[in-house]
């Protein structure tokens, strides 16, 4: 009986499908096959379409604004991360002096006390009534008086260095640590930046030849280049600046002309828009912050209606572009990376206001 139950529940063995009943099968399959590829397609996302040649220039331009941001913010960073370093390398030499001093206190100290052990210590009264000279006793004991107050002295000298010691220790190691986050500053803006040059350079590749040409055109035409751009900068009109160190900074720019502009550079050879401002003025005698937000508040604002050549001259909201006022409505800036120094007018980007540095 259970043989009879199991063998009810066996499966039919399969056989092997031969002739129009394999080709019916292998059609159904391919057919399925088909549908389920289709179906898993519709739900894929289509490709993203090439940006058009105006889509290209409005991202590049972005690109370049973004980095001139974190051009700024970096150039931030690598002053404060310089003065930081300044700072740990004078609280560490301070710390070695002082811990000089308090070694020398150390060893007079240790002198003094191996002097008076090897001295003895009998009391002053029985020594006076024991000596044959009670004027030589006093004088050693006015001696002795001498000896224990420089020993209290020197005591209290130690544990004043000690103090200071800690104290600028404790100072050195809070400007190590914000050295420390100022050099990953650094890190993070250099990334930004690069990436967003790379990512500019990218998208400018996918222009045709003639479609790069009117960008680096349409480019040059805001910030100031163009085909009078030879002739303004070769044809250079002497300035009428306010005073000589306005004139100097003046000359400075002007002998910058044609040279990059670089990320990050101060001169002699390249520059970037707060670099070249700095260097122009440091020529005058004037000693100028590194970045376009700090650059604006070095001098008395004045509104656009009253500039006057050697003016700081700033541009965007977030006070990311700086240029150096000739007169005429014209400035000297370093424009952007594949655009060198040059002259341009000053309403070629959103005006933010502008300082009189002297």
């Amino acid at each position: 009986m259970a043989a009879h139950r199991r063998s009810t529940h066996r499966k039919p063995k399969q056989r092997p499908l031969t002739g129009s009943a394999a080709r019916t099968a292998a059609t159904l399959a391919l057919a399925g096959a088909a549908t389920a590829g289709s179906v898993t397609g519709a739900g894929a996302a289509p490709a993203e379409p090439a940006p058009t040649a105006a889509q290209v220039r409005v991202k590049v331009d972005r690109l370049y604004h973004d980095a001139e941001v974190a051009t700024e913010k970096y150039n931030g960073a690598k002053e404060e991360a310089a003065a930081a370093t300044r700072a740990v390398d004078s609280l560490t030499d301070e710390a070695a002096r002082r811990t000089a001093r308090l070694n020398t206190a150390r060893h007079a100290l240790g002198s003094l006390a191996t002097a008076q052990y090897r001295s003895g210590t009998l009391d002053p009264t029985l020594r006076l009534a024991l000596s044959s000279d009670p004027d030589a006793f006093l004088q050693r004991a006015s001696y002795l008086d001498r000896v224990g107050d420089r020993q209290s002295g020197l005591l209290h000298g130690i544990r004043r260095q000690v103090s200071r010691i800690t104290r600028v220790k404790a100072r050195a190691d809070q400007e190590t640590e914000r050295l420390a986050a100022r050099r990953a500053e650094l890190r993070e803006h250099r990334t930004a930046i690069r990436a967003k040059l790379a990512d500019a350079r990218r998208l400018l590749d996918t222009l045709t030849a003639d479609e790069r040409a009117a960008y680096e055109r349409a480019a040059d035409a805001r910030h100031g280049g163009g085909p009078d751009h030879a002739d303004r900068a070769a044809n250079r009109v002497p300035v009428a600046a306010p005073n000589s160190r306005a004139a100097r900074a003046i000359a400075f720019a002007n002998g910058a002309i044609g040279k990059p502009y670089v990320w990050g550079a101060t001169g002699p050879n390249a520059f970037d828009c707060s670099g070249l401002t700095q260097a122009a003025w440091k020529a005058a005698g004037v000693s100028l912050p590194r970045t376009t937000y700090t650059q604006i508040n070095a001098g008395a604002r004045v509104p656009r209606s009253e500039l006057a050549p050697g003016d700081l001259v700033f541009f965007y909201s977030g006070i990311s572009h700086v240029g150096l006022y000739i007169g005429g409505g014209q400035m000297i800036h370093a424009p952007r990376p594949g655009a060198p120094v040059r002259i341009a007018p000053v309403d070629q980007m959103p005006f933010a206001g502008a300082t009189r540095v002297a």
